[in-house]
This record gives structure tokens, C-alpha cells and sequence, in this order.
């Protein structure tokens, strides 16, 4: 993880550590013990690591390893991706071997994106929300799911069905979980009131580290959701240090990109190092993390 995620290292070791006894747990199983799995939950800003801290995880586990994103889940019998396309996903990528399948690992992104949305107080169904969430109950568990064995997403009688147990799938949901800091600063209530008391940085970053699992509840999860995550870990916004060290230093760093892409062309292209400064603190401003230095380096 270090060779490709500058930073981060609270997560990098949470994330390291939850896989590495997940197939521990898996490749010793106990005659006397049953073993339970610990999913996890990441948190974090936008463009800081989250998805490329999963992405390379799979690349060097070689294990079935399924990506899929939160936003087009829906409830059963709407349109959109059941809760069960998920596991059809994680069964494509095992080249449709169960087994194999069945010890895999499910990232589930933009988890933030399903919690309720109370505000709304229409007749209306919260097709994606709250319904999504007691979806996923029972699949991150460990439960037994029919999928299409062929890994297409749509139901229909003739097809071949096989039946795949969750119980040890190991399941990471990340979120950049915009607006949770209101809630931490609610509950801390530092912001004071009258003469002499702090007066609160607008700029201050909420310290992930403090979440509750009643701040996610608060945040729209229902509890048994937030439950079934034993290991809650957070990134942090990047700073322009490592920035810095992000276009230049990682295996596929923008740096070797584009001089790649111009070394096609038979240019040589050079950055110095006052230049990448400058890259690093532009990117700051713009607040969109890791991604937004691409941007400049493209307008540049």
C-alpha cells in the first residue's frame, strides 16, 4: 500500500490488518471456534484515498475482489441494481466459480449515499435509502443468496440459478460522509457563546477519529447497519506535503505519466521542484483532493 497511497497510514493499517486476519480466519478455520468477520467502514474526504486503498488491496490479494458503487442500488422490484447484483459482481470476477467466490471481498463505495432521508416526508418510498440499508443486512452477515450463474443482473425463470454464501465475504463500504462534521461539532458543542469564550476556525477539519457509531445514526444509517461494522477507520484530507509527494512519487504518478505520453512524441519533459509546489498548492484550493491534480497538470 505504501508503494501507490502517500499518507493515510491509520487506514492503511486498519484496511491491512482486517484483510490479513479475514484469511487467516479463513485459511485455519476452527473445530471448537466459530470465527466471525470483521467488516469494515471507511470515512473520509473526496480524492483521498479511499477507493485506491481497495483497488490496490485487489490487485496484489489476487482474490475475487468486487467494486461496486452505492448510488444505483435500489429495493427489490424498483429500477436499478438489486442489493443481490452485488454478489453477482463479486461471482463474474471469480470467472463464475462459487467456491472461489465465496471467499472474496466486496468494496462497496459511496455508502453515504443510502442513508434516509428523513427530511422528506412525501407518501413516497425511500427507494434507495433506508430500504437499501436493511437490503444489505443480511448479505454482509452471511447469508445464502441465489444468483444467475451466468452473472447477468435480470431475474427471469429459465435461467440457471447457484447459490452463494456470504458468510465469508469480507465487506468494505467507504463514503466521503459530506456534513458528518456538523454532527461531531453538535455533539462536542465546541463552538462557545458570550465574551471570552474559543472562537471555532470555520476551517477547522472535523477529527474523523471522534465518530460515534450515534453520529452515523444520527448521520441517516439505522442502527442494526452501523452494527454490523466492527472496525470503523477514516482518512484524512490531504495536506500540501503530500500532495506534493503524490504527483511525483507513486508507481503510476502523473509525473511518469505525462512524461510518458510526451516521450511518445520524442519530448522531454521536465518538472521542477518549485513547480510541483505550485501544482500541490493550487490543488489545495481547489478542495477536490488527489483528483484535482490531474486537472492542472492537464490545463498546464
Amino acid at each position: 500500500l505504501d508503494q501507490h497511497v502517500i499518507g493515510q497510514n491509520e487506514a492503511k493499517l486498519a484496511m491491512s490488518v482486517a484483510v490479513a486476519q479475514h484469511y487467516k480466519k479463513l485459511n485455519n478455520p476452527s473445530d471448537d471456534l466459530k470465527l466471525d468477520k470483521t467488516n469494515v467502514m471507511i470515512m473520509g474526504p473526496t480524492g483521498s484515498g479511499k477507493t485506491l486503498i481497495a483497488q490496490s488491496i485487489a490487485d496484489f490479494l489476487d482474490v475475487p475482489f468486487a467494486i461496486c458503487d452505492a448510488t444505483t442500488l435500489t429495493e427489490a422490484g424498483y429500477v436499478g441494481d438489486d442489493v443481490e447484483s452485488i454478489v453477482t459482481r463479486l461471482l463474474q470476477n471469480a470467472d463464475g466459480d462459487v467456491k472461489l467466490a465465496e471467499r472474496g471481498i466486496v468494496f462497496i463505495d459511496e455508502i453515504d449515499k443510502i442513508t434516509k432521508k428523513s427530511q422528506n416526508v412525501s407518501i413516497t418510498r425511500d427507494v434507495s435509502g433506508e430500504g437499501v440499508q436493511q437490503g444489505l443486512l443480511k448479505i454482509i452477515e452471511g447469508t445464502t443468496v441465489r444468483v444467475n450463474a451466468t452473472g447477468g443482473k435480470r431475474k427471469h425463470p429459465g435461467q440457471d440459478m447457484v447459490d452463494l454464501d456470504t458468510t465469508n465475504v469480507l465487506f468494505i463500504v467507504g463514503g466521503a460522509f459530506v456534513g458528518l462534521d456538523k454532527l461531531l461539532q453538535e455533539r462536542s458543542n465546541e463552538g462557545g457563546v458570550g465574551f471570552g469564550a474559543d472562537i471555532k476556525d470555520p476551517d477547522h477539519q472535523a477529527d474523523l477519529a471522534k465518530v460515534l457509531p450515534e453520529d452515523l445514526i444520527k448521520y441517516g444509517f439505522i442502527p442494526e447497519f452501523i452494527g454490523r461494522f466492527g472496525l470503523i477507520t477514516y482518512v484524512n484530507e490531504l495536506t500540501t506535503d503530500q500532495l506534493c509527494s503524490i504527483v511525483k512519487e507513486p508507481k503510476n504518478s502523473l509525473v511518469k505519466q505525462f512524461k510518458y505520453l510526451f516521450g511518445l512524441d520524442g519530448i522531454n519533459l521536465e518538472f521542477t521542484d518549485s513547480a510541483l509546489r505550485a501544482i500541490a498548492e493550487k490543488a489545495q484550493e481547489l478542495k477536490t483532493g488527489a483528483r484535482g491534480l490531474r486537472k492542472i497538470v492537464e490545463e498546464v
